[in-house]
């Protein structure tokens, strides 16, 4: 279980969450959405414990991926995800090359983070948040710089990792992504919560918070590939 009780946020002066109450609990995958400027980052940053008046939780439990996470260091894939041992204090070799594997990237296990790229670094530093083999992932824009069939990938392996009783909340742009695979979705506007319900449901008001119409859309349109079964942990 994660949440946040009445809180607010800000940053330079400005509120940027206002009076937030949310939780979460296993077998979840909770996709954040909104606008740009919306408060998403602040709210995945507040779980994690980054901001003033939150508290840090396990980080043998709960693995953060901030948005356009990359290495310092010109560590080579493999070493970035044994990071993820860390917390741990131990090696386990298993648990990185499950995760470098669920993640597509073991191919490239040898190669330097610094010299692939953006999308195959993306999914390096995922990896290195499943080699911690956690209860709870807080994912912000998981498949930005991804192409369309790695994003669906992922993004099914995330869900059969809620499916196995895991939790997920992932800040997602795409929305119709979000509503693909997620099972709850947050619609943050102005830093407040506008709407938490299923995708389905929540819809109308992302559409609305986003300034679109909902409807149905019969142009072609790229498909989610069936869900991964493999397991992440």
């Amino acid at each position: 279980m994660i949440g946040l009780r009445r809180f607010s946020a800000s940053l330079g002066g400005r509120f940027v969450l206002h009076d937030v109450s949310f939780s979460a609990g296993a077998g979840e995958f909770l996709a954040i959405c909104g606008p740009n400027g919306a408060g998403k980052t602040t709210f995945l940053r507040a779980l994690a414990g980054l901001v003033p008046g939150t508290q840090k939780p396990d980080p043998r439990r709960v693995a953060y991926v901030e948005q356009g996470a990359r290495s310092a260091w010109g560590l080579t894939i493999a070493e970035v995800a044994a990071l993820g041992r860390l917390p741990h204090g131990d090696a386990r070799e298993a648990a990185v090359a499950r995760a470098l594997d669920v993640c597509g990237v073991a191919h490239l296990a040898t190669r330097r983070i610094d010299q692939v790229s953006g999308g195959q670094a993306r999914r390096a530093m995922l990896a290195r948040a499943l080699a911690t083999e956690p209860d709870i992932l807080l994912l912000d824009e998981p498949v930005a710089d991804l192409d369309p069939f790695a994003a669906h990938e992922i993004l099914a392996r995330l869900a059969v990792f809620a499916e196995q009783g895991g939790l997920v909340v992932a800040v997602l742009h795409a929305v119709d992504l979000a509503a693909t695979y997620a099972t709850r979705m947050l619609v943050l506007a102005e830093g407040r919560i506008m709407a938490d319900d299923t995708p389905l449901a929540a819809l109308p008001i992302a559409a609305k918070c986003f300034g679109l119409e909902l409807g149905q859309d019969p142009m072609p349109r790229l498909l989610a590939r069936r869900p991964a079964d493999t397991p992440i942990s």
